[in-house]
C-alpha cells in the first residue's frame, strides 16, 4: 500500500548540466558526529572534464550524455565491495551520494544505484511515500521501457535479471517479507502487485534477493554489500509505460521490506536517514544520518495500520493572517507539489490571496493551481507574504518558495503551488526545498535543518541562486506512488522556478512531452 502523489513531468532543459556532480578535492565536515560532506564539482569543470575526458560523449546535457558519464563512473569506479558492520558512519550509493531533480522525468529526486555481481546502474525515483524498490526486471511483452529516445538518439536502459547476477536469489512465498496470505507451494516465489493512484498504473513481479552496492558516507568510502529484497518487476503498466519511473523505483518507507529496514534490521546503519532539496535542484542521500543537535523536530503519529512518515501542524501563518488549524501531513519525497484538503487549504489559499498585489489570472481549466497571478511585461520580481507552518511541539516549518512561475501565451504568471486534496494531506517535495530532511525512524521524529546542500556547515542560506537558466514545458500530473485512494486527474502543470529575487519563466504548454528524455522518471 502506497500515498497518493503528484509526479509532474517536464521538458529536458539544462538543469542536467549542473546537477551530475562528482566528489573531489577538500572536504569539509557537516551534519552531525562524524559524517563528512564532499567538496563538489561541476560535471563539465576542468577538473572533472581532465580526469574523464569528454571525447565521443553524446551532446553536452543531453539526455544520452548523462548515461554515458553513468556508465563511465561505473568503469572508474568499479571495485570489489565487501560486507561491513560497522554502524558508526552513514552510507551511501555507491556513485555517491548526490541525489538530483529532474524536470523531465517527473520532477522528483533520483539516485544513481548499482545492484548486483556484476552490478549495473540503475536510476531510480526517490519515493518516502512507498516500501518496495522494484527495478524493471525479465520484462514480459511490453511490460517495461527498456530504451528511450533523446536529443542525441536512442538511449538504453538496464534491465535487471536474477539469472545475470551471481549474488542474486529468489524470494520464496514463505519468506516473513512476502505479503501473500496463501502459498500454492511450499517452494512457490513470491508474486508481488502494487498498484498506484494513477489510472491503471502499477507494478507485477516477484521479489528477488541481491546486493545492494553502497559505500560510508565519509572521507573513508568504505565499501559495503548490503543484501536486499526488491521487486523483480516483469511487467508495469499505466503510467510507468510512458516515462514515469522507466528504470525503477526506490521506495524508502517504515515497512520491513524497505531498504532503510533492512539496512537497520542488519546492523548496517542506524534507524535514520536524511534527504537534502537543494534550492536548485541537487541534493543528498544518506542512510543511518542521525541528524545534528541544532535541527528542529516533531513526532511522527504511531499506531497507524501502514506506518508512514506522518506528522501533526497545529498552526498555519501566511503574512499577517493566522489560524490554530490543524490536521495531519505526509512528508513524501514522491509528489512533486503538496496538496492539502480544507479547511487548511482554502484558509492558506485566500489568505495569500488577500496579500497579494498582481492581479489575478483568469480561471484556466488546464492549470492545476487555482491561485495565479499575472505580472506587467516589464515585472521580473514580486512578493509574497510568508507561509510557515508551527508542527507539534512547537518548531517552525518555513516555506522556502510556495510559488511557481511559468509562461502563458505571452504572460509571465506565477502561481500558489498548492493543489487542493479531497481526503489526505501530503507535504510534497516542492515545501521541502532549502532543507535537509531527517527521517529518524528509530526516535520516530521527522527533523529539518535549513541547507543548501552543498558544504554548508554554518550555512543559514534556505535559497540559492540556480546555476542554470530554467527552460521547460509542463506535462501531467501523475500519481504513481497511490493505492485505492480514489481517481486522479491528469492535468497539465509549470515546472519550478525561483521567485527571488529573479522570477525565471518556463515555456507553457498544454500537451505531454517527453521529448528529450533521458534515462528515468
Amino acid at each position: 500500500m502506497a500515498w497518493p502523489r503528484s509526479i509532474v513531468a517536464f521538458t529536458y532543459y539544462s538543469l542536467i548540466l549542473f546537477v551530475l556532480l562528482v566528489g573531489f578535492g577538500s572536504r569539509s565536515c557537516y551534519g552531525f558526529g562524524s559524517q563528512f560532506g564532499f567538496g563538489i564539482h561541476h560535471r563539465f569543470s576542468d577538473p572533472v572534464t581532465g580526469l574523464l575526458g569528454v571525447e565521443g560523449l553524446p551532446e553536452k546535457g543531453s539526455l544520452g550524455y548523462y548515461v554515458a558519464m553513468a556508465h563511465r563512473d561505473h568503469i572508474i569506479r568499479g571495485r570489489h565491495l565487501a560486507s561491513s558492520n560497522d554502524q558508526s558512519l552513514p552510507l551511501t550509493f555507491a556513485s555517491g551520494n548526490d541525489t538530483l531533480l529532474l524536470p523531465s522525468l517527473g520532477y522528483l529526486y533520483y539516485a544513481n544505484v548499482s545492484v548486483g555481481t556484476p552490478s549495473l546502474w540503475f536510476l531510480v525515483a526517490l519515493d518516502t511515500g512507498s516500501d518496495l524498490l522494484w527495478l524493471p526486471c525479465d520484462c514480459k511483452k511490453d511490460g517495461c521501457i527498456t530504451d528511450l529516445q533523446s536529443s542525441s538518439g536512442k538511449v538504453n536502459l538496464n534491465i535487471y535479471s536474477p539469472n545475470s547476477s551471481s549474488t542474486s536469489g529468489i524470494v520464496s512465498c514463505k519468506s516473513p517479507l512476502c505479503g501473500q496470505t496463501q502459498c500454492p507451494s511450499a517452494s512457490s516465489n513470491c508474486a508481488y502487485k502494487v498498484a498506484y493512484l494513477s489510472s491503471n498504473t502499477s507494478s507485477t513481479g516477484i521479489l528477488v534477493e541481491d546486493v545492494l552496492h553502497l559505500i560510508t558516507d565519509d572521507t573513508q568510502l568504505k565499501e559495503v554489500d548490503a543484501t536486499i529484497t526488491f521487486g523483480c518487476g516483469q511487467s508495469q503498466t499505466g503510467t510507468f509505460l510512458e516515462g514515469g519511473a522507466p528504470n525503477g523505483l526506490f521506495g524508502l518507507g517504515m515497512e520491513d521490506v524497505s531498504v532503510p529496514s533492512t539496512l537497520a534490521r542488519n546492523g548496517l546503519a542506524s534507524d535514520s536517514f536524511s534527504m537534502c532539496f537543494g534550492p536548485d535542484g541537487l541534493g543528498r542521500i544518506a542512510f543511518g544520518n542521525n541528524g545534528s543537535s541544532d535541527q528542529k523536530e516533531t513526532p511522527f503519529n504511531v499506531g497507524q495500520s501502514h506506518p508512514t512518515y506522518n506528522i501533526s501542524i497545529t498552526h498555519i501563518t501566511v503574512g499577517k493572517n493566522s489560524s490554530e488549524l490543524g490536521f495531519s501531513a505526509i512528508f513524501d519525497s514522491g509528489t512533486s507539489f503538496t496538496s492539502l484538503a480544507d479547511p487548511a487549504y482554502t484558509f492558506i489559499s485566500e489568505s495569500f490571496d488577500s496579500q497579494i498585489q498582481e492581479k489575478r489570472h483568469a480561471s484556466d481549466s488546464q492549470l492545476p493551481f487555482e491561485y495565479c497571478y499575472t505580472l506587467s511585461s516589464t515585472q521580473n520580481v514580486y512578493s509574497i507574504p510568508q507561509v510557515n507552518l508551527t508542527m507539534k511541539g512547537g518548531a517552525v516549518y518555513f516555506l522556502t518558495n510556495p510559488t511557481e512561475g511559468l509562461s502563458i501565451q505571452g504572460e509571465n504568471v506565477y502561481c500558489l503551488a498548492l493543489l487542493k486534496s479531497e481526503d489526505i494531506n501530503i507535504i510534497g517535495q516542492n515545501f521541502m526545498a532549502g532543507y535537509q530532511i531527517v527521517f529518524d525512524r528509530k526516535r520516530l521524529v521527522l527533523g529539518w535543518k535549513d541547507s543548501n546542500c552543498y558544504d554548508d556547515e554554518n550555512s543559514n542560506t534556505l535559497a540559492v541562486s540556480p546555476s542554470h537558466s530554467p527552460a521547460g514545458s509542463p506535462a501531467a500530473v501523475i500519481n504513481p506512488e497511490a493505492k485505492n485512494n480514489g481517481n486522479s486527474t491528469s492535468l497539465p502543470v509549470p515546472s519550478p522556478s525561483n521567485h527571488s529575487p529573479k522570477l525565471k519563466f518556463f515555456t507553457y504548454t498544454l500537451t505531454m512531452i517527453f521529448v528529450s528524455f533521458f534515462a528515468i522518471f
